[in-house]
């Protein structure tokens, strides 16, 4: 009777959104964000908020995201983060934008559990699927990237995409893929694995809808400022190598954040950013073709046609633009934890997906922020433990990419057939 009751009771789906959406909203409100002399405070401590709220505060002196400032992301963070400032009128200061913005990141967090149990219901079981969404809810790094940035929302339609996909809703797939691209790029990246699992027809309609939607959402932001704007679509293509084996060969040793407020008033603010940072030893284009060749064996070695083999797709595509990236940021976890999960809902994945995010966190903040005052160079106390969290956590990210391509060259379950 006891065993019954646990299940029932760890198998109640609901109660689980009530335990995650209390436990963020406590935090929230126990934390509440605030600037003290000019340095934030409570929840969002270590994150980009302050920095988005700056850039969102211009609105005051009536200047806007793409029309007198330059934005380093695609239109819908800055126009949420300025949208939210300006409906808050009077009553506007850090305090009030950042539990709105908060608010906001609870949401999309919940969106992305209930995909969680979705997808992984749909791969597996609905004990599974419950299961994910358990170990989900108890993980650390998301519940603290939702307050430093908006990559919780990028995976949301992130995710909301692969499940409208797997159900066939091609056009309603295509418009939340195209919202994730139109808030970070990295969406797009289903493309792939729509090219090698669907069939041409359904493939080109596909991509067109998501495309022309997200070209669509630029036309009038090209018709505003075509200048400024062209900046947001390559502005994190031409940043200096940062926290990755690149930046190490590189001699590069700082974060991948943008200079001054002052340098977006520009269109080639952007170069201004780089400051004393060392150009790319290894073209772009070498790791770039590198990464094409690996993708390119990869498509052509593909066995497993089928839904799990489908999400595999996704994540190796994903975690093959991350690796060749110039860069790395500690929030993309929150792309690759749900991904890791699904494909492999074991103890073995769930074990590195833990270290993972301890080897975020010791990254940054324990290095690069709590040992600010040490300089980050060869020789110096910090730089052999950053190189080696930066060499570990590729490691990770390297195994796990000949993890899903063991998966993908696995015999497909006739059950999960791709439609």
């Amino acid at each position: 009777m006891k065993s019954n009751e646990l299940g029932r009771l760890l198998g109640d789906f609901q109660l689980l959104l009530i335990l995650f959406i209390a436990f963020r909203v406590i935090l929230l409100i126990g934390y509440e964000p605030f600037l003290l002399e000019g340095n934030e405070r409570g929840v969002g401590v270590g994150g980009d908020r302050q920095y988005h709220y700056a850039l969102a505060s211009l609105a005051d002196e009536g200047q806007y995201p793409f029309r007198d400032w330059w934005s380093e992301f695609p239109p819908v963070w800055f126009l949420t983060t300025t949208g939210v400032y300006t409906l808050l009128g009077e009553n506007v200061n850090f305090n009030s934008w950042s539990m709105v913005l908060g608010a906001i990141m609870i949401l999309s967090e919940v969106g992305v559990l209930i995909m969680i149990r979705k997808i992984g219901t749909r791969l597996h079981s609905e004990v599974t699927g419950t299961a994910l969404a358990w170990i989900y809810a108890l993980m650390a790094a998301p519940a603290v990237f939702m307050w430093w940035n908006f990559d919780s929302l990028v995976t949301f339609f992130f995710l909301l995409g692969i499940w409208l996909l797997l159900i066939q809703k091609d056009m309603r797939s295509a418009t939340m893929i195209a919202l994730g691209a139109l808030t970070k790029f990295v969406p797009f990246l289903i493309f792939g694995a729509a090219l090698r699992f669907l069939k041409p027809q359904r493939t080109i309609r596909y991509i067109s809808v998501a495309v022309g939607l997200f070209v669509l959402a630029y036309l009038p932001l090209f018709a505003i400022n075509s200048d400024l704007t062209l900046v947001s679509l390559t502005a994190q293509f031409g940043k200096p190598s940062y926290q990755t084996v690149w930046a190490i060969i590189d001699g590069n040793h700082t974060t991948g954040n943008f200079g001054e407020i002052e340098t977006h008033f520009l269109a080639d603010g952007v170069n201004e950013t780089t400051g004393d940072s060392n150009p790319s030893r290894v073209p772009s284009i070498l790791r770039f073709g590198l990464a094409a060749a690996v993708g390119l064996f990869v498509f052509l070695r593909t066995r497993r046609m089928d839904e799990i083999g489908m999400v595999a797709f996704i994540g190796i595509t994903l975690l093959i633009f991350y690796l060749q990236s110039q860069g790395w940021s500690p929030q993309w976890l929150t792309q690759i934890l749900p991904l890791l999960l699904l494909v492999y809902p074991t103890r073995n994945a769930v074990l590195v997906a833990v270290m993972l995010s301890i080897l975020a966190f010791v990254e940054y903040p324990l290095i690069l922020i709590r040992s600010a005052d040490i300089p980050l160079e060869l020789g110096s106390l910090i730089y052999l433990p950053w190189v080696l969290v930066v060499v570990l956590r590729t490691s990770l990210l390297l195994g796990i990419c000949v993890a899903f391509y063991r998966k993908l060259r696995q015999s497909p379950n006739p059950e999960l057939a791709i439609k």
